[in-house]
């Protein structure tokens, strides 16, 4: 019992990291160290992305049910996925003048609303809605440097995507063709490491990589709300 507890527990240790990551990345935005920064921000993405199943496998609903792991979580995922994204797209200077501010106080105001929001989950473990994490789209509007208008375009079709019935997985939880969103989401990760380590210059090939592993992420979903579950099967 005691060890079943003691495993639990740490499990929630772990979650916690994500809030001294999310602390040394926007240090690193204060000071514009944009590759240091989004280092710290995808090691706090692979530790979201493995805290959940070892949630799971440790029972800590069961034997660590004194910290609200949900919260605990919702709590890391607004600061690494939202909070500090949106900082570091003003403080970039991306976005000039007023499209800076309109940005990302949308980004915080919406978002802030979506995370509260108890219909988020699918039965499936996917989201309903854009599931705030900017934190993806302001690595490629890094590594792109798009127009403003773009931007600004993406910024607001995501943000009104948060609110509408539209279907985005959780690459780990989606068992929906999982076996290829998995791997892509781990492609993601390993991109988005390269392009920190290399301060977002890229070979255009790489680039272009990322955003198509990117628009497979953020579509994925809508297409499996478009394809019927039973037509995937009879091709399968």
């Amino acid at each position: 019992m005691i060890r079943q507890q003691i495993q639990a527990f740490s499990v929630h240790l772990l979650t916690a990291t994500g809030a001294i990551f999310s602390m040394l990345a926007i240090i690193a935005a204060a000071n514009e160290s944009w590759e240091v920064m989004y280092l710290w921000l995808v090691v706090a993405f692979a530790v979201d992305g493995v805290d959940g199943p070892l949630a799971r496998r440790f029972e800590v609903k069961k034997y660590a049910n004194q910290i609200d792991g949900v919260l605990l979580d919702l709590i890391i995922d607004y600061l690494t996925y939202v909070f500090i994204p949106a900082f570091a797209l003003y403080q970039s200077g991306l976005l000039p003048g007023w499209t800076g501010w309109f940005g990302v106080l949308l980004i915080a105001f919406a978002s802030s609303v979506y995370f509260a929001d108890t219909r988020m989950k699918t039965s499936d473990n996917s989201f309903s809605g854009f599931p705030g994490c900017w934190n993806m789209v302001v690595l490629v509007f890094f590594a792109v440097e798009p127009p403003w208008p773009i931007m600004v375009g993406v910024i607001i079709l995501l943000t009104v995507a948060m609110f509408l019935p539209l279907k985005f997985i959780h690459p780990v939880r989606t068992r929906r063709w999982r076996k290829l969103s998995l791997p892509l989401a781990m492609l993601w990760v390993a991109l988005a490491l390269y392009a920190t380590l290399t301060n977002f210059s890229m070979a255009d090939w790489v680039e272009s990589l990322l955003i198509v592993v990117s628009f497979y992420l953020l579509f994925v979903g809508i297409a499996q709300q478009v394809i019927p579950q039973r037509a995937e099967a009879r091709t399968a």
